[in-house]
């Protein structure tokens, strides 16, 4: 008798699939959310116990490698290991400065991650939200593109292409620093249609590249290359410490053809004045219209680094005598909470704080200048800007008398609302 043929299940095969899938995205789902609920690394003032809650999905352990640090929950008692429940607050005390680990466990049992916990002394800056000039010097020639050369003879050649890329910084040719494209212009026809050793900087990465000019129409020795040794704008300065260094925009300054942000050499702050504003639409993110005076005198400062979360530097005398408003306290992510908020900013001639709402708060955002949605419910400033415009970037965002953040992108689709960015990634940068 011939064997009998198993009979299949689809349904029953179906649930079991279906089942592991649940279980594969719960799973994948629950770390995603964790991932984010939780900051990889906190900051509290030394001597001052600060409270926490992450609102979690499930219970989790936290534990503190150090008796430096004293953890706390609803219990009262202080320990160096505490399980969280779903939506329980905790505390953390530290009476030392320094940087210390603290460990997240789930279940009690598996490892999830680490937590840099940094003990500060209480700090202090002016919000300023006033209107400024920028101009940024690139460190090295940036390459934006290549292109073809109409050459003397009539023909055309593109002796970079497939050498120099989008985003090069030429720093040196034949082993001579260069300090702008005026440089490397002169280098070039000096040298001619001889070859050419340019010294590259890619990726962070330096490399020597050779390299054959051709004689344009004009006469003038060429790579094929576009380039820029500079870049300007204005944007609005977030604060000022108390040893005179400031911090603004709450982005990086990127180059407008590259769009990475741009590798600096030395800046400027400069008096700006704004001319008016095209109020934001949907579709149409309004804008500040200004210019602004270069020149000796019309100087504020020096910046000395471009990053991706802001542009820092120091001011000079001039500017600090000006400030207006007294230093406030800084303020950590776990003191931003959703509701009432204000941002201080000049859109009409003088600075004013107008009244936000901030309705998500991100502990843990992929990028640090998307940490907090923000929406403008002042009806002067709304009816002043239409909300948020470009050239409000950096304008400081306070809550509870605290500094907390700093508003940095505007919603293309909804002008009244944007992102902005713990104040704290600001001052760590």
């Amino acid at each position: 008798m011939a064997g009998k043929k198993r009979k299949r299940h689809p349904f029953r095969t179906c649930l079991i699939w279906t089942f592991w899938l649940s279980l594969l995205f719960t799973i994948g789902f629950s770390w995603y959310y964790l991932e984010r609920r939780i900051p990889d690394r906190l900051s509290v003032v030394v001597d001052e116990e600060e409270e926490f809650d992450f609102a979690l999905p499930f219970d989790v352990t936290l534990l503190s490698e150090s008796e430096e640090v004293v953890l706390g929950n609803r219990s009262e008692i202080p320990s160096d290991e505490i399980r969280l429940k779903m939506d329980e607050p905790f505390s953390l005390y530290a009476k030392n400065l320094g940087s210390y680990r603290l460990g997240l466990k789930l279940f009690g049992k598996f490892h999830f991650k680490d937590i840099q916990l940094d003990v500060v002394d209480t700090h202090y800056a002016i919000p300023c939200g006033v209107p400024v000039g920028i101009y940024l010097r690139s460190n090295g020639v940036l390459v934006i593109g290549t292109g073809r050369i109409r050459c003397e003879n009539g023909e055309e050649a593109e002796p970079a292409y497939g050498i120099l890329q989008s985003g090069d910084y030429i720093e040196a040719i034949n082993g001579e620093p260069l300090r702008d494209k005026e440089a490397l212009i002169n280098n070039l026809n000096r040298n001619g249609s001889q070859e050419v050793f340019l010294r590259v900087r890619r990726d962070g990465e330096e490399m020597e590249i050779r390299m054959n000019p051709v004689q344009a129409a004009d006469g003038n020795y060429k790579l094929g290359a576009w380039v820029r040794d500079d870049t300007q704008g204005i944007g609005t300065l977030t604060y000022v410490d108390t040893n005179g260094n400031f911090g603004a925009l709450g982005h990086g300054i990127s180059d407008s053809d590259t769009g990475e942000v741009v590798e600096i050499k030395e800046g400027d702050l400069y008096e700006t004045e704004i001319m008016g504003i095209e109020k934001g639409s949907a579709g149409n993110p309004g804008v500040m219209a200004g210019v602004i005076y270069y020149g000796p005198g019309s100087k504020l400062g020096t910046i000395e680094a471009n990053t991706k979360v802001g542009i820092f530097g120091k001011v000079n005398d001039r500017l600090r005598r000006s400030l207006q408003g007294e230093a406030v306290e800084i303020g950590y992510r776990q003191n931003v909470k959703k509701g009432q908020a204000w941002v201080r900013s000049d859109v009409s001639g003088e600075v004013r704080d107008y009244e936000i709402e901030i309705q998500r708060v991100d502990y843990n955002p992929i990028q640090e200048n998307k940490s907090l949605v923000i929406r403008v419910v002042d009806e002067e400033l709304l009816r002043l800007t239409g909300g948020i415009v470009q050239g409000m970037s950096g304008s400081p965002i306070l809550q509870d008398g605290k500094l907390v953040g700093a508003v940095t992108h505007v919603f293309v689709q909804d002008s009244t609302r944007g992102y902005g960015i713990f104040v704290e990634d600001m001052m760590r940068h």
